[in-house]
């Protein structure tokens, strides 16, 4: 194992795209280990996909594409400015509740990230935010997608490790209100100090504000009725993502009536990608996969944080800086997969709560999507805005702070998470 460890950190290092990296280290161990044949990583990888609880994955992908082909994204960040244009760094507040709105729709913050920034950036700089500022606060924004449903990384990590995927879907709710909470009063602070302008003098009219929340309506109620479906048996997560399509087309098409045939077809070309990705990543991660157990390494890891004798919240902590540093040489989608079926059943051993641990765990690992060396959201907001990545980092530490600040606090509060999974799904 030591040597596929080592191949696959060497081909890193050389540039090779992470998945062929993998999927050669992987394939290198069967090779190298007796009792093993060279025909299992071809089974395998092509098992791993046939997973049923994976089929969640492509069908909320794309249902997040006809949704932004649907014109949902224009009526939310027109919801969006008329309920906090007014507060201080009006246009930086407005991009933190379109991004709270649209998590529930794009369910990547790569591309929640990069819509933000494509969308909001350009009129931000003419009221004089700087571009680090500008591609900063849409990539950290951008998270509010991993926990706002539905969110890839929380269907990954409960494909993956056997939990209950509504649950997880609840949790994130809870800890993604927080986090934008968070966002806006830094937002607030930096404008004040920076003096941002307001994009309104005085708080949007009622009547404007009902009129563009029925606009929106159908949107903003997406993530409510996955819940309830969810909750009340009517579909299982994979279900659900093939009603969400449903949903998204009768939304564009008949409701909406802006998902026309090239917006269609651009939305089935974005999703073959997008799914093609991450399918080969599963597939090729199941070589990796197998060998961490055919090593042992879920138990082992088990027995030494059980041998540690620290409290529990301690450990967990200790598991999170670990991913944290992680997430610098390895992209969130990737940890998730090779990581989970090492730290659930770890984590399960020491009682800890798979709901509360999977909603830290993915905002954790997704914090590397925004630093570098391989930071994706970070590179497609700097290339966006043409900032420089020293210009990001200088502007966007307050954010990091703030991301992790929240973290923290979801740590030694637990409640901020299980609540609201405990009151729709019981115990």
């Amino acid at each position: 194992m030591i040597v596929s460890l080592l191949i696959f950190l060497g081909l890193l290092l050389l540039g090779m795209p992470v998945v062929f990296a993998i999927g050669i280290a992987g394939f290198v161990f069967f090779l190298l280990t007796p009792g093993l044949q060279p025909v299992m990583p071809v089974q395998l990888a092509l098992s791993e996909t046939q997973n049923f609880a994976l089929l969640a994955i492509p069908t909320f992908i794309l249902a997040g594409n006809l949704m932004n082909e649907a014109g949902v994204t224009r009526r939310l960040v027109q919801f969006a400015t008329l309920l906090t244009g007014h507060l201080a760094g009006g246009l930086g507040q407005v991009s933190v509740l379109a991004s709270t709105l649209m998590g529930g729709v794009s369910g990547s913050a790569i591309a929640d990230a990069s819509m933000q920034a494509r969308v909001l950036g350009p009129e931000m700089q003419k009221r004089g935010y700087t571009p680090g500022f500008i591609a900063a606060l849409q990539g950290f924004t951008g998270l509010l997608a991993v926990m706002i449903p539905p969110s890839i990384a929380l269907i990954l990590y409960g494909s993956i490790g056997q939990v209950s995927i509504g649950r997880l879907f609840a949790g994130g709710i809870g800890i993604g209100l927080l986090l934008a909470l968070v966002f806006m009063l830094v937002v607030a602070f930096l404008a004040k100090k920076r003096r941002y302008p307001r994009e309104r003098a005085s708080p949007a009219p009622t009547r404007e504000i009902a009129s563009a929340f029925l606009a929106s309506f159908w949107a903003l109620i997406f993530p409510l009725i996955l819940l309830i479906t969810l909750r009340g048996g009517v579909f299982v997560p994979s279900e659900v993502g093939a009603a969400a399509c449903v949903y998204a087309l009768i939304l564009g098409s008949v409701v909406y009536r802006e998902l026309g045939k090239a917006g269609l077809v651009r939305a089935l070309k974005q999703s073959v990608a997008d799914i093609g990705m991450v399918s080969f990543l599963i597939a090729c991660s199941a070589l990796i996969g197998y060998a961490m157990k055919w090593e042992m390494w879920p138990q082992k890891l088990g027995q030494f944080l059980a041998g540690l004798q620290l409290e529990t919240t301690l450990v967990v902590l200790a598991v999170l800086l670990a991913l944290l540093v992680l997430g610098t040489v390895l992209d969130s989608t990737v940890m998730i997969i090779l990581t989970t079926p090492i730290l659930v059943p770890a984590m399960k051993a020491l009682g800890v709560d798979l709901v509360h641990f999977g909603v830290l765990m993915a905002l954790t690992c997704a914090i590397g999507l925004l630093t570098p060396p391989v930071g994706l959201s970070m590179y497609a907001v700097c290339s966006i805005m043409r900032c420089s990545v020293a210009e990001y980092l200088r502007e966007g530490w307050p954010l990091l702070v703030a991301v992790l600040a929240t973290i923290l606090v979801a740590l030694l509060f637990p409640p901020l998470v299980t609540t609201l999974p405990n009151l729709l799904f019981h115990r």
